[in-house]
Formats: structure tokens, C-alpha cells, sequence
């Protein structure tokens, strides 16, 4: 389409709208932003629109910090988004806090990180649950609706499907048919590679106003896959063993949830080296007893979670994403009898996962395009409001679906009474936001065999200097502690539900780093709520990095332990670049360790210098730039 074209789609729909814009976008990748750049252009170069936009994660390829990054980023970004990638322009006038005084831009989850210190992002955000977004946005006054959407051929006509986001426009179309009063438009412009899904994701033509068949010209924003340390194979080591078989899985995004699926893997198809890492003493391993395994999965997993990830796809492939649901109570007691095979043909026709929006890897979307007739209706998007939560049409159902269900996500920090912070600091500056983690948390506590499990690194590097994720206290929480159930570090696990303070503070002083451990005792000492000659057991007494390499040493000698367990978009020589910059970054913190790098440099690396262009310095900051590269190499 040209400009002219969207041009004119403005001009249509601020004639049946007027010039107040309440503009609701899907969250992530259901964006489509050269139709948004034409309503936000439009406001900029006429002050008389009042435009408010209200979404989350907002994704544009990354921009540099530093003459550095700049030098290493920029063929990449070219490489992974393409030349001519369109950006959100007000993501981009937001980042710089140059938005327009008639625009504004509300959301309510961020890219992580990506907003802090940005006073207009921070003072716009809304803390709301993802199920609650729905009504949000109709109490605001939404009015218009922008998605990309998936079609196909279908034997009376085209079928479309909201592919990677019928999460809120579901809810919403649903929210505002009970107030007729208000009027909003849903246009929809069709992606020719959005993966068409199933489930309530199919839509009927008249569910939007306008539909545009014009190719969008926007490459699906695929995320870059990130690394995998010791401290995050540990953590999803020991949250792996809590998962049962012939249960129900949830999973967010990032390097511990893909070390938790990478276990996974493991136990099914290397389950001898998987067995050697529990061969020592690990705190919490009467739980594991209890509601988890070491054994490989049988019946299988069934995924149910807002986000549907490359995760799921490795573990199908890995034949472990194999039990399947039903709509229907009494196929799916069949079903959770191990009957089902009772009813002829229906066996093998069942769901695999439920999801309300998806985000991942270009290798991912490719799968799901390519997915068979027979598999894709058994993967099924819908709204967040049926999957977060039991409030739906058939909780009775969805409790026998989601049997020995385990809620699985991450968290920053954890009080010592249970207190989980995910999202926010301290000065109410906001990382990221709840998302759906509430509901899933208060959704474990509603079932029978339900576990809602926190993962959460016990120490992380901030402002260069070392700090522990166990705290004794802390003025923000996302999750209070009365919801408190499974903590998991690198360390061990700590059962948390039904325990008294004392029990909770104990469980959790014994999966902290050794480092953090007689502070936080004394802590909770002086509060009064320790008693004083209590002492740390010593399975849990050398919580050290050195310990958790011996633990790993079984699946190390099966070079069961990449950096990059499902592969990379980097090249090798970049993937050695990423860490030397990050070393290189922590080097800010200390002058003297900066001056005495570059006076030590390193060996030469000229295939590393010509990839950032370094290979025959102009000037003294790029010759400084080449040695400092050269020490962070070695």
C-alpha cells in the first residue's frame, strides 16, 4: 500500500469516529505499524486530533547505547529485520520522550527494562491484570481496533483467524457488546505470513469493520534467542523435577524458561545424566517425591498458557507436549482415566495446547506455518480470559483439563515471608508489569493438584556490585505473601504453601547464595520471627557457584549444556562478541580495572576487529575501543 492509501483509511475512519482516537493494539506482534504510523503522523501534523493509545510490549528492533554496540548491532539488525524493517514511530518518540502534547501512550506491560527512568512511560502505565485489560480499555473509551490477522482459503470464501492475538480482542469484542452504547471500529489488515490458527481464533468476516488485503510489507518480528547460563540450567534443572506427568505446563518467555524446557528435554531423552544432577543433596527434594519426578513422561504434558512460545514447539517435538483435552466433561474423564481410547476415533484428535497470544523465533512461525491438517487444530489460541483463569464458560472442565497443573514464571526478587516482586522496583518504577502472573499464581491456589512454581536467580549483578534475589524485605510486591507457594533457585526449592513465617524463612534462607545467608538470618532474628539458635542445615550451608559446576558435571561430560540449547541468531564470531561485550560493560563500573585492560589488551583478533570495523583504527577512541575488545576476547 502506499501512503496515500492509508491516508485515506485515516480519513474514513475519522469521519465516522471524530478527532478523539482511543486506539487499542494487540499486545506484541498483532501490531500493524505502517497503518499505526499513518494515525500517529496524522495526529502529529494536526493538533486538533487528540490521539491515546493504549497496548503493551511495543517491540522495535534494538537500538545502540554506545559507539560499541552501535558497531555490532547495526549488521546484525539489518541481517535478523531486514532493510527496511517500519518501526512504531510513537514507540520511537516515546523511548526519547518527544511524544506529541496530543498523544499519549499507555501500557500496561513493557518490553523488560525498556522504560525505566522514562518519566512518560512510567506515568501513563496502567497495573493490571492481563484479564482486566479488556475492560479497561472499553472504560476508557476504546474506539478503534488495529490488528494484522491471518487468512485462507476456505470452501465458501476466505477464513480469517487473529492468529497471534485474539488475547484482549476477543475479551473486548465480548466487553463491549454488553455496552451497546459504545461504538468502536476493528480493522484488520491481513498478514501473508501470520500462521493461521485455530481455536477461537477463527473469526467470521463481519467481526471486523473493515478488512485490508494489502501485503503490509512488515517481516514478523522474531525475537533474538538468548544465551543460557549455569545459574539458569540450574534453576530450570530444579523447577523440571516438580513437573508431573500426564499434567499441565505454563511457561513465559526468557533464558530460565528455556532452561526449565531444555531440562525437560533432558529428562525425557537423557534421563540417566538428568538422574546424575539430583545424585547430591537438594533442598526441597521431598517435594519432588511428592508432586514432581526424575522420570521420563509417558502420558505426556498439555500446554495451557497465555504465551505460546518456541518452548512448546521443542517440547512436541520432543514428544513430551502429547496428552490432549476435550471439550467435553465426559471425554475428558475418559481421557484423565486413560480411557479415551474406549471412544473409537476420537483418540489422537484431542488439543495439545490453549494459548492466548504467541511471540518467538522466525524458525518458530515457520513451524506453525507449516504445521499438517491433522496437527493444527490441536494447538488453539484464544482469549486470555478463558486461559489465565476458571472463571470461564465451564470451570468444572477446564480444572479436569488442567490436571496437575504448574504454573511456571520468574520473578526478581522473594521476601523472606514469600513476597514475590516481578515487575516493579522499589520507587514504583516499572520493569515490565503482572501480566498474567497473578491469575496463574491465584489460579494454582483454586485447584486441588494445582502448583503455582516462582523461579528466581539468588543473586544478579547490579550497578557492578553483587546482590541477592532473597531479600528480607522490600516496598513493592506483585505477588503478596499470602499467595505464597513454590520458590526455586539454583539452590534447591522451597515449599512455601500452608508454612508459618518461620518455615517460609528457613525454606528460603536454604536455597540463598552461602554469600547472603548470615545476614538474612540475622534479619530475621532481630524481627523476632527466627529463633536464634536455629543454624543452616549443611546441604544447604556451600551454596556456591563452584557447587552448582559439580552438580551440572553429569550432563557436561554428555555436551548436554550449550550456551545456546536451540540455536542462535547470532554467527559464532558474534556469540563470542556478545560476551566480550557484556564483560566489557561491567568494566564501566571500575576505572582502574578499565585502565589496566587496555594496558593488557590481549591477542590479536582480526576476524573479531573487522566484524566491528575495528581492524585498522582511525584515531585514538577507536584504537582504545580495539584493545579494550581484545583484552574482553581473551
Amino acid at each position: 500500500m502506499s501512503n496515500n492509501d492509508y491516508a485515506d483509511i485515516v480519513d474514513q475512519v475519522l469521519a465516522q469516529i471524530g478527532k478523539h482516537v482511543v486506539l487499542g493494539l494487540p499486545l506484541g506482534l498483532g501490531k500493524p505499524n505502517r497503518l499505526i504510523n499513518a494515525f500517529y503522523h496524522r495526529a502529529c501534523q494536526d493538533t486538533s486530533i487528540r490521539l491515546d493509545i493504549f497496548t503493551a510490549l511495543s517491540l522495535n528492533p534494538p537500538k545502540p547505547g554506545s559507539e560499541l554496540e552501535q558497531r555490532f548491532l547495526q549488521p546484525f539488525v539489518k541481517r535478523h529485520f531486514g532493510e527496511d524493517y517500519p518501526r512504531l514511530a510513537y514507540a520511537d518518540a516515546l523511548a526519547s520522550q518527544q511524544l506529541p502534547a496530543n498523544i499519549t501512550v499507555t501500557e500496561f506491560y513493557f518490553q523488560s527494562g525498556s522504560m525505566l527512568g522514562n518519566t512518560d512511560a512510567q506515568r501513563h502505565y496502567v497495573s493490571s491484570n492481563y484479564t482486566h485489560v479488556a475492560r479497561d480499555l472499553a472504560d476508557r473509551g476504546v474506539n478503534l481496533i488495529l490488528q494484522l490477522v491471518a487468512r485462507r482459503a476456505g470452501e465458501s470464501g476466505w477464513q480469517y483467524s487473529l492468529s497471534s492475538n485474539p488475547d484482549v480482542t476477543l475479551d473486548l469484542a465480548e466487553e463491549l457488546r454488553h455496552r451497546p452504547d459504545r461504538k468502536c471500529l476493528i480493522l484488520a489488515q491481513v498478514h501473508p505470513d501470520l500462521p493461521f490458527m485455530a481455536g477461537d481464533a477463527l473469526v467470521g468476516e463481519d467481526f471486523f469493520h473493515q478488512i485490508i488485503n494489502d501485503d503490509p510489507q512488515q517481516p514478523l518480528f522474531a525475537l533474538p534467542r538468548s544465551p543460557v547460563t549455569t545459574q539458569d540450567y540450574c534453576v530450570g534443572m530444579n523447577a523440571s523435577a516438580l513437573v508431573a506427568d500426564d499434567g499441565t505446563l505454563q511457561i513465559g518467555i526468557g533464558s530460565l524458561s528455556d532452561a526449565l524446557v531444555y531440562s525437560l528435554i533432558q529428562r525425557q531423552q537423557n534421563n540417566e545424566a538428568y538422574r546424575g544432577y539430583f545424585n547430591q543433596a537438594l533442598p526441597g527434594q521431598a517435594l519432588i517425591d511428592a508432586i514432581g519426578g526424575h522420570d521420563s513422561f509417558d502420558a505426556g504434558l498439555y500446554g495451557a498458557s497465555e504465551m505460546f512460545l518456541d518452548g512448546f514447539m521443542h517440547l512436541y517435538q520432543a514428544g513430551i507436549l502429547k496428552r490432549e483435552v476435550f471439550d467435553d466433561e465426559r471425554l475428558q474423564s475418559l481421557a484423565n482415566a486413560g480411557r479415551i481410547g474406549e471412544q473409537g476415533g476420537i483418540e489422537g484428535s484431542g488439543a495439545l495446547l490453549d494459548a492466548a497470544f504467541f511471540l518467538g523465533s522466525e524458525h518458530f512461525y515457520r513451524w506453525l506455518r507449516q504445521l499438517t491438517e491433522a496437527e493444527w487444530p490441536r494447538f488453539r489460541m484464544s482469549s486470555v480470559g478463558r486461559i489465565n483463569q476458571l472463571y470461564g464458560g465451564n470451570p468444572a472442565l477446564e480444572k479436569l483439563q488442567r490436571q496437575k497443573a504448574r504454573f511456571i514464571n520468574t520473578c526478581m526478587m522473594v521476601s523472606l515471608t514469600g513476597a514475590a516482586t516481578s515487575d516493579g522496583l522499589k520507587d514504583h518504577q516499572l520493569v515490565s508489569g503482572v501480566g498474567g502472573q497473578y491469575n496463574f499464581v491465584a489460579m494454582a491456589h483454586a485447584m486441588r493438584d494445582g502448583r503455582s512454581i516462582l523461579m528466581l536467580r539468588s543473586t544478579r549483578q547490579s550497578g557492578g556490585k553483587l546482590t541477592s534475589g532473597i531479600v528480607w524485605e522490600y516496598p513493592h510486591c506483585t505477588i503478596p505473601r499470602h499467595l505464597r507457594d513454590i520458590v526455586v533457585t539454583e539452590y534447591g526449592i522451597a515449599d512455601l504453601r500452608g508454612a508459618t513465617d518461620e518455615e517460609c524463612i528457613k525454606a528460603l534462607i536454604c536455597i540463598s547464595d552461602s554469600r547472603f545467608q548470615q545476614k538474612l538470618t540475622k534479619k530475621a532474628v532481630a524481627a523476632g520471627k527466627l529463633d536464634a539458635s536455629w543454624t543452616i542445615p549443611s546441604a544447604a550451608s556451600a551454596n556456591t557457584p563452584a557447587s552448582l559446576e559439580a552438580r551440572l558435571d553429569a550432563l557436561r561430560l554428555t555436551g548436554n549444556l550449550p550456551r545456546y540449547p536451540f540455536g542462535s541468531d547470532f554467527t559464532e564470531l558474534e556469540q563470542q562478541l556478545v560476551v566480550a561485550l557484556q564483560r566489557l560493560k561491567r568494566l564501566k563500573h571500575t576505572k582502574l580495572q578499565a585502565l589496566g585492560a587496555l594496558l593488557r589488551a590481549g591477542p590479536d583478533a582480526p576476524e573479531a576487529l573487522s566484524r566491528m570495523g575495528l581492524a585498522e583504527p582511525r584515531g585514538p577512541r577507536q584504537w582504545i575501543y580495539a584493545r579494550l575488545l581484545r583484552w574482553a576476547l581473551t
